[in-house]
């Protein structure tokens, strides 16, 4: 903002009120860590992580507004012109912003990672583009210096308007896709993989896997087909083996609930299990569990 007052430049003006979302954004992230961070209640049994999808949708939705405003400067700029001054000055703090940015940007995405938090990677995300953006409207302010043409400013925050825009729509989308409970593929993907990976004999089949995040935790729910003549303690010993799994290969915030099936007479013909004493039919072919066979509410069988 000082930069802005110094210059009068629309292109810094972008630049200031987008840090000014930041600040507004990072207050709001910081509320909604807190939320999302109480123990599970009886009004919440799930627990409170989904403010942070909350918070980030007001993110997304302030960063549209900022761009809308800029453009709005933007265009008043082509109608009207007007003086810009200490460019030199305005160059060397914007140029300071984007270092900060930058550092605070990586710290909070890699912490966002590692703690699963929607909040901090896109804050930290956020953060570095804006270092990307003020970069491109240093090189802008550059030009403009050389070529004392007033267009410039204005071509150049109109330009960076849009880019944040996008920032913005896409961390309005992310969080909307967690409010819906939308279907993660690559956390899909990689969990099958690792599935595929350890499958013991006894697991013959395993379908209705869903995934549901609420903030930094986790839920999983599936069935897992077993051999139908294990007791309650053999079949517990095989959920646990694949809870283990999950857990070992994921994260430690996670909840796993999984309902146990017996398997069936068609079942044979895709199990593995070699010393089966009541096997019906003879084994025929593996199915290899995919993101698209293992979501289906249904048994598998050819």
């Amino acid at each position: 903002m000082g930069a802005w007052y110094l210059t009068g430049s629309v292109a810094i003006l972008t630049d200031a009120l987008e840090s000014t979302v930041n600040v507004i954004a990072g207050l709001i992230g910081v509320y909604s860590l807190y939320v999302s961070a109480k123990p599970k209640d009886m009004n919440h049994p799930y627990g409170h992580g989904k403010i942070e999808f909350v918070s980030a949708a007001v993110e997304g939705t302030l960063i549209i507004v900022a761009g809308v405003v800029i453009i709005c400067q933007a265009a008043a700029g082509f109608i009207h012109h007007h003086s810009i001054g200490s460019l030199d000055y305005g160059i060397i703090l914007v140029g300071f912003t984007a270092v900060v940015n930058y550092v605070a940007g990586s710290i909070c995405v890699r912490n966002g990672k590692s703690s699963n938090s929607l909040v901090l990677v896109a804050s930290g995300k956020h953060l570095q583009t804006d270092t990307y953006s003020t970069l491109g409207i240093i090189a802008g302010l550059i030009l403009l210096r050389l070529f004392k043409e007033p267009w410039i400013d204005s071509v150049v925050a109109a330009v960076f308007a849009i880019i944040i825009m996008v920032t913005g729509y896409k961390i309005l989308r992310s969080s909307l896709a967690g409010i819906m409970d939308e279907a993660d593929e690559a956390l899909l993907k990689k969990m099958v993989t690792v599935l595929n990976d350890n499958r013991r004999a006894n697991w013959v089949d395993l379908h209705n896997l869903r995934i549901i995040k609420y903030g930094a935790v986790i839920h999983i729910d599936c069935h897992l087909t077993v051999p139908w003549y294990l007791n309650v303690n053999e079949a517990h010993d095989e959920i646990d083996a694949l809870s283990g799994l999950v857990r070992d290969g994921f994260a430690e915030s996670m909840e796993l609930f999984v309902h146990s099936d017996g398997c069936m007479p068609f079942s044979c013909a895709i199990c593995t299990k070699q010393d089966c004493n009541v096997r019906q039919h003879p084994f025929a072919k593996k199915i290899e569990w995919t993101i698209e066979n293992v979501s289906t509410n249904t048994k598998h069988h050819l």
